[in-house]
C-alpha cells in the first residue's frame, strides 16, 4: 500500500511480507504514470464525481495494481497478489475508502503538519488488519 501526495512523494509505505518492499516501493512508484494518465483522460468529469477510485490501473504477471485519487490529489496505490482471486472490485473499493476516511483522521489531526510522513497508531492498525484480511 502506497499513500502519495500531489507531488508524488510517499507519505505512507507499508508492505506484507517486508522481505520485497524496494520492489513494491518500486512498483507503487511506476504506477504513478498510470494515475496521471487517468486522470488526465477524465480531466473535468474527475472533478464531478464524487467517486475518485480509478480501478485497477494495470496487472502484472505476479500482482495486480489498483488506484485511488482524493480531491486534493493525494494518491492511493494498492498492490495485490495475483493468485488472490478472492478480491472483488467492489471490496478493493471498499478498502480504499475506509483507508481515505483514514486518512481524512489524520488531516483532522491538529498536530499532523499536511506533508510530512504518516506517523499514526491508529493509521497502521487500520492497515495492517486490512492487509491481514487480504492475505
Amino acid at each position: 500500500l502506497g499513500l502519495l501526495c500531489s507531488q508524488n512523494y510517499p507519505l505512507y509505505i507499508r508492505s506484507v511480507p517486508t522481505e520485497n518492499e524496494l520492489k513494491f516501493h518500486y512498483t507503487v512508484h511506476t504506477s504513478l504514470d498510470v494515475v496521471d494518465e487517468k486522470i488526465s483522460a477524465m480531466g473535468k468529469a474527475l472533478v464531478d464525481q464524487r467517486e475518485l477510485y480509478l480501478g485497477l490501473l494495470y496487472p502484472t504477471e505476479d500482482y495486480k495494481v489498483y488506484g485511488y485519487v482524493t480531491n486534493s490529489k493525494v494518491k492511493f496505490v494498492m498492490v495485490v497478489d495475483s493468485s488472490n482471486t478472492a478480491l472483488r472490485d467492489n471490496e478493493i473499493r471498499s478498502m480504499f475508502r475506509k483507508l481515505h476516511n483514514s486518512y481524512t483522521d489524520i488531516m483532522c489531526n491538529p498536530f499532523y503538519n499536511p506533508g510530512d510522513r504518516i506517523q499514526s497508531r491508529a493509521f497502521d492498525t487500520m492497515v495492517n488488519s486490512m492487509m491481514m484480511q487480504v492475505c
